[in-house]
C-alpha cells in the first residue's frame, strides 16, 4: 500500500494506531478507513491454514474488493483427506494444503475480465519464512489448530502485522495472556472470529435491564458438541509414516516431538489436550462472548467442573481409566464471579457439552415441552429468557412474568455489521475491532480456567492478578505447556 507520495501506508497506520492522539486528528480518508475503498487502499492479507475452514473463509475474502490475498501458508503441500463439517454421507475427504489455496487465489484473481495482470499468490510451508519475505503484508489471518494460535499471532504482531484469528486465542492460559498483552503493547489491530453481532443481543440485554425476569442469578449455555473424537485415555496407536509433502515438525510447532498420527490432524485435533481446547473453546466462545456482553461479566474467581470418564476391562478387572491426554466425552462447568462493587446480585455461569443440558423450567414442562439440544437460558428471580444458541428467537418464560416493554432500537453508537466487515474495516482504518483480543480477554481466560477445572475434575479458585490457582497448587502446571520444543519457546 503506497500513497502517491511514496509513503508506506502500512507503517503509517501502525504508528497511528499506537498513538491515539495522532489517530484522533487524522482524517479517516488519509488512513484509508472503511469508507475509502480505492484500489490502492486494499488490505494486503496472508491466510495461514488451508484446511476446510481456512478455505471456506478464503473464498469469502476473495469476493471482497477491499482485500488482496497475497500469500497462503500451510505445512501440508496438498492432500484430499480433510474432514468437512456438515457434509452428510461424505465418502471421500476434501482437498487441502497450500497448493490448493494458492490455486484458488490465482484462479479467482485472474477470472475477472479487464482486471489486468496480477501477481501470483505465494505459498509457504513455514509462517516464519512468509513473514520474513512478504514485506508488503498488512495483516494475517490464522486458521490453524489451536496449539499454534499464540505462536503465530505473536510472531505476526512482532513483525508489525494486524492479526485476525479463529478461536480460541490459545489453548493455554499463559499463552492467552501473553497474546493479549502483546496485542495491547503493539497497538496493532486484532480480531477473534468468535465475535458475533446480533440485534437479539441488545434485545435480551434490554429485557434484563428492564427487569423483565427479575435479577438474573444464573446463565446456562449448552451444546451438543463435540462432534469429533475425544475421551480417549491413550495416545493413538495408528502411527504410519509421515505423508509425503507434509511437514510434521512445522505442524507440531511448540509441542515436543511425537510420532505422527492422522488421528491428530485435519480437524480432529480439538479433542486432544496438547493440540485442541475442547468444545468450550470451540462453539463455547461464540456464545459465551455474547453472554459476557449482555451481562457485563468480568473475570471469574472460580471454576468447578464435572467430567465424564472412561471404563475398560484390563486383564480380569474392570474400572475407570486415567485420562491425561484428551478432553472427556461430556462435561459441565460452573464459573463463579466476585461480588459487584454496586452490590448487584451475583450471577453464576453454567456450561454443558457432550449432550448435557440444564433442568427444564417448570413452565416448559407444564406446556409439554423440553429444552432444545443447544441453547442459552438466563434465569432470573421471576422468570427466564430462553433463546437459540446464537441468541436467536429469544422469549420470556413464563410470559405472564414479563412487563410490557417495546423491543429496543439499536443503541445509537452500535452498528450491526457482519464479522468480515467489522475486522476488515477496522484493520484498514488502523483501529481496534470490537472483536479484538483485548475485548475477548475475560471470556477467553474464563474458558481456559474452565478447561483446567475439566482436566482436574474439581473446583479451583483463581487469582487473576497473580495468574495463580490458590486452592490446588498442582493444577498450576496446567496453565502452560509442560515443555516447549527448542526454538519455539514463548
Amino acid at each position: 500500500m503506497k500513497s502517491k507520495k511514496g509513503v508506506n501506508r502500512r507503517n503509517f497506520v501502525k504508528t497511528a494506531a499506537a498513538t491515539p492522539l495522532v489517530f484522533s486528528i487524522v482524517p479517516s480518508g488519509v488512513l484509508g478507513g472503511a469508507k475509502s475503498k480505492a484500489p490502492s487502499e486494499k488490505l494486503n492479507l496472508a491466510c495461514i491454514g488451508m484446511g476446510f475452514q481456512g478455505q471456506r473463509m478464503l473464498h469469502s475474502l476473495l469476493k471482497r474488493p477491499d482485500v488482496r490475498i497475497t500469500a497462503v501458508c500451510d505445512p501440508n503441500t496438498e492432500t484430499s483427506d480433510y474432514l468437512g463439517w456438515g457434509r452428510s454421507n461424505a465418502k471421500t475427504g476434501m482437498p487441502g494444503g497450500r497448493r490448493v489455496g494458492q490455486r484458488i487465489v490465482d484462479a479467482a484473481y485472474r477470472r475477472p475480465k479487464g482486471s489486468g495482470a496480477r501477481k501470483a499468490c505465494s505459498a509457504y510451508a513455514d509462517f516464519r519464512e512468509m513473514l520474513a519475505k512478504e514485506t508488503d503484508l498488512d495483516a494475517v489471518q490464522i486458521i490453524t489448530p489451536d496449539h499454534l494460535h499464540a505462536t503465530i499471532a505473536i510472531a505476526a504482531m512482532k513483525a508489525g502485522k494486524h492479526v485476525a484469528m479463529h478461536k480460541p486465542i490459545a489453548n493455554r492460559m499463559y499463552e492467552t495472556r501473553l497474546t493479549v498483552d502483546t496485542a495491547r503493547k503493539s497497538g496493532l489491530s486484532t480480531h477473534l472470529h468468535a465475535w458475533r453481532e446480533s440485534a437479539d443481543v441488545y434485545k435480551i440485554r434490554h429485557w434484563i435491564r428492564q427487569g423483565c425476569v427479575g435479577a438474573v442469578r444464573q446463565l446456562h449455555r449448552w451444546i451438543y458438541k463435540p462432534i469429533w473424537p475425544q475421551g480417549m485415555p491413550d495416545l493413538p496407536s495408528n502411527t504410519p509414516p509421515v505423508p509425503k509433502g507434509f511437514d510434521w515438525d512445522l505442524w507440531l510447532g511448540p509441542v515436543p516431538h511425537r510420532a505422527y498420527s492422522p488421528e491428530y490432524t485435519h480437524a480432529v485435533y480439538r479433542g486432544w489436550y496438547e493440540f485442541g481446547a475442547g468444545p468450550m473453546a470451540d462453539m463455547g466462545l461464540y456464545g459465551l462472548w455474547m453472554d459476557w456482553r449482555i451481562l457485563g461479566l468480568g473475570a471469574p474467581t472460580s471454576a468447578e467442573a464435572c467430567a465424564s470418564f472412561t471404563c475398560a476391562v484390563r486383564g480380569f478387572r474392570s474400572g475407570t481409566v486415567r485420562n491425561d491426554v484428551s478432553f472427556p466425552h461430556a462435561s459441565t462447568v460452573r464459573l463463579g464471579f466476585p461480588a459487584a462493587a454496586d452490590k448487584s446480585p451475583r450471577c453464576e455461569v453454567f456450561w454443558y457439552d457432550g449432550g448435557m443440558r440444564p433442568p427444564t423450567p417448570d413452565a416448559l414442562i407444564a406446556a409439554g415441552k423440553q429444552l432444545p439440544k443447544q441453547g442459552v437460558m438466563f434465569v432470573g428471580d421471576t422468570g427466564c429468557i430462553l433463546a437459540g444458541y446464537f441468541n436467536e428467537n429469544p422469549r420470556i418464560i413464563p410470559n405472564k412474568s414479563a412487563r410490557r416493554t417495546a423491543d429496543p432500537p439499536n443503541p445509537p453508537d452500535v452498528k450491526i455489521t457482519s464479522v468480515s466487515d467489522e475486522w476488515i474495516g477496522a484493520f484498514r482504518a488502523g483501529a481496534q475491532s470490537r472483536g479484538s483480543f483485548q475485548n475477548a480477554q475475560n471470556v477467553a481466560e474464563a474458558i481456559c480456567l474452565g478447561n483446567v477445572a475439566i482436566r482436574t475434575n474439581s473446583r479451583i479458585e483463581w487469582d487473576r492478578a497473580k495468574m495463580e490457582i490458590t486452592n490446588n497448587p498442582s493444577a498450576n502446571k496446567l496453565l502452560r505447556r509442560a515443555e516447549y520444543r527448542k526454538g519455539w519457546e514463548l
